[in-house]
């Protein structure tokens, strides 16, 4: 088997590779005899058909799959042992490929278009000064958080007169041209109605110290006059239907019904943190600061590494890339999307694989490794995190365990977690190396500067 491999631009490189008869015959014989061993072809006892009759049916199929292999483990092969830093997968080069006769021929030229990375070289020291925004958890964040918990356990309880924000149930009747319930018309027996999300102010209005048993006349298509799914959900019909609903509508209320938060006392702080391990409000604020610190500490670390990808790609400029090969390896992998698809994402593509490079480097330089510990602590994070976003704090570990071991069944989840692993593990590393310019910002102003 021969190998070569020309690279005049740097970053596009051709490798033929010449598999002989030598290269495969063997194996290919191997497979046949195992085929023979087995075939059962009336006329033959098991095992002495003849092999002939084997090679003129399996011959040419064997030989290709034994080609294709051998061809895969000497290109990576070859690829790995000379350290060639390829992007995407090699196409066939169209142009010097010749045209292959499998059942007749016995020595084959493979000719492949690989897409090389440009060469670059990344360093982050001491001398270099990024910024670290370190949000500030002072009482006022403190205070949303609590009226947060609060909201999450609150209930509603029934009032007489209707105030804003309070949910209306009752009845719905279609009325006619003089006012009159209509014969035959929409009726919904106990809607649900928020007068606070009507979009139009009269409308809204009309419910204004409203009562228990009132009757509010009010037309659905005036008060919601851009949502028609909204008029579906609460006539009880189409979206198609309620497109073409014009007429006013009587609302008698049965019921209303007024959030109320719940009270900041052990009741609440034992929901929240568990039976017994907050005492008071000054230990529930601390408890909160606690776990609103390791939040915001992750949401400032992940600007961070943003900060630094900014930063690096500035410092190396713009690089040279195959684009007309790795267009076409973009459209290799998307042949359902089509050329548009490849000519509108490229570019994203290209400033998402250089960060990726760069990353890479950053990677081997600080020599970061990960292990199935830190894939699996990554899982529980994020178990955790999904919990949080409901209120639920308090989760027992065991229950964490056993939800990040479902997450890890899924192999494209576990290659998630490990790029998550890997860059809090180098975020970890960048910043004990680089000289941190640190800020101190609200939460409202680290979010405003996400959002630019």
């Amino acid at each position: 088997m021969k190998i070569s491999f020309e690279n005049p631009d740097k970053v596009t490189g051709v490798l033929t590779l010449t598999i002989e008869e030598a290269d495969y015959k063997e194996n290919v014989e191997k497979t046949l005899n195992t085929y023979r061993k087995k075939a059962n072809v009336p006329g033959f006892r098991p095992g002495q058909v003849p092999m002939g009759m084997i090679k003129r049916q399996f011959g040419t199929s064997v030989k290709v799959e034994e080609i294709n292999k051998q061809l895969g483990e000497k290109i990576y092969g070859y690829i790995k042992e000379n350290n060639i830093q390829m992007l995407g997968e090699p196409l066939p080069n169209t142009d010097k490929q010749k045209e292959l006769d499998f059942e007749k021929d016995n020595t084959f030229d493979f000719v492949f278009d690989i897409a090389i990375a440009p060469e670059f070289n990344v360093e982050l020291t001491s001398k270099d000064t990024i910024d670290y925004n370190d949000i500030t958890i002072d009482d006022d964040l403190i205070n949303r958080q609590i009226d947060m918990f609060a909201s999450r356990a609150g209930h509603y309880d029934k009032v007489d007169e209707y105030k804003e924000n309070d949910m209306l149930k009752g009845d719905l009747h279609e009325l006619d041209e003089k006012g009159n319930t209509k014969e035959g018309g929409i009726t919904v027996e106990t809607a649900v109605l928020m007068p606070n999300y009507i979009k139009v102010e009269d409308q809204k209005k009309l419910f204004d110290g409203s009562k228990v048993n009132d009757i509010i006349v009010f037309n659905p298509k005036k008060a919601y006059p851009e949502s028609d799914v909204e008029i579906s959900s609460l006539l009880k019909i189409s979206k198609e239907d309620a497109a073409n609903v014009t007429a006013d509508f009587s609302y008698q209320i049965t019921e209303i019904s007024r959030f109320v938060s719940a009270e900041v006392n052990q009741e609440l702080f034992d929901q929240v943190y568990g039976q017994g391990n907050v005492k008071d409000e000054k230990g529930f604020r601390e408890k909160i600061a606690e776990g609103l610190k390791l939040q915001l500490d992750a949401d400032s670390d992940f600007k961070f590494i943003q900060d630094v990808r900014s930063y690096l790609e500035k410092k190396i400029g713009k690089l040279t890339f195959p684009d007309s090969l790795l267009k076409k390896i973009m459209l290799n992998n998307n042949k359902d999307k089509g050329e548009e698809f490849v000519e509108k994402n490229y570019e994203n593509s290209i400033k998402e694989l250089t960060w990726h490079l760069i990353k890479e480097q950053l990677v081997k330089a600080n020599d970061i490794k990960i292990d199935d510990k830190d894939i699996k602590d990554a899982a529980k994070e994020a178990a955790r995190a999904q919990f949080a976003q409901y209120g639920m704090t308090n989760i027992p570990d065991e229950y964490l365990e056993n939800y990040a071991s479902e997450m890890l069944k899924k192999q494209e989840t576990v290659e998630g977690l490990a790029d998550r692993s890997i860059e809090r593990k180098l975020t970890d590393a960048l910043k004990k190396v680089v000289k941190l310019k640190k800020k101190s910002v609200s939460l409202d102003d680290f979010n405003k500067m996400m959002e630019e």
